[in-house]
């Protein structure tokens, strides 16, 4: 199968039964992408496809053919000058405290922020509620994501590669 992951072709034969997150971290090694519950339940596995935040242990890997996958790893790819605003806000805002589930929730965000440009508070927390997060900070992950959202806004060109 062939199929786009954060801006590159890859192809690949991923067994019947596997899953996305099975192809991104077993096959690729792109292990941004977090494996937790395997259930759909805690968003740490979210990634874009097309733009559409998934979870990536639901998805199987066939059905992604020729879509685009933006994983963790893609949000600000090397070539870019700095990290994504998403990330600097999450810093910014001490938004990631385990780290654990900060890779699931960047994706949402960056979900969120690519067709809302000005989201409200109750908008963040419906885009980012199937997203879990151990330690509490969905204060600060709002926080962060209005953050950069105003970052974004300010120059629109700062999410580019």
């Amino acid at each position: 199968m062939r199929l786009i992951i954060n801006d590159l072709e890859v192809r690949a034969e991923p067994a019947g039964h596997a899953t996305l997150l099975d192809l991104l971290r077993d096959t690729l090694a792109l292990t941004g992408t977090k494996r937790v519950c395997d259930r759909g339940e805690c968003g740490a596995c979210t990634v874009l496809l097309d733009g559409d935040p998934v979870y990536a242990c639901l998805t199987l890997a066939h059905g992604c053919e020729g879509q685009r996958v933006t994983t963790i790893e893609g949000l600000a790819p090397a070539s870019a000058p700095a990290s994504h605003p998403l990330q600097q806000a999450f810093v910014a805002e001490d938004a990631a405290q385990c780290g654990f589930c900060t890779p699931g929730q960047l994706m949402a965000a960056a979900a969120l922020l690519s067709a809302h440009a000005d989201p409200s508070d109750a908008e963040i927390r419906d885009a980012m509620s199937g997203n879990l997060c151990r330690c509490g900070t969905y204060p600060k992950i709002v926080r962060a994501v209005r953050r950069a959202a105003a970052a974004i806004r300010e120059d629109p060109g700062v999410t580019d590669g």
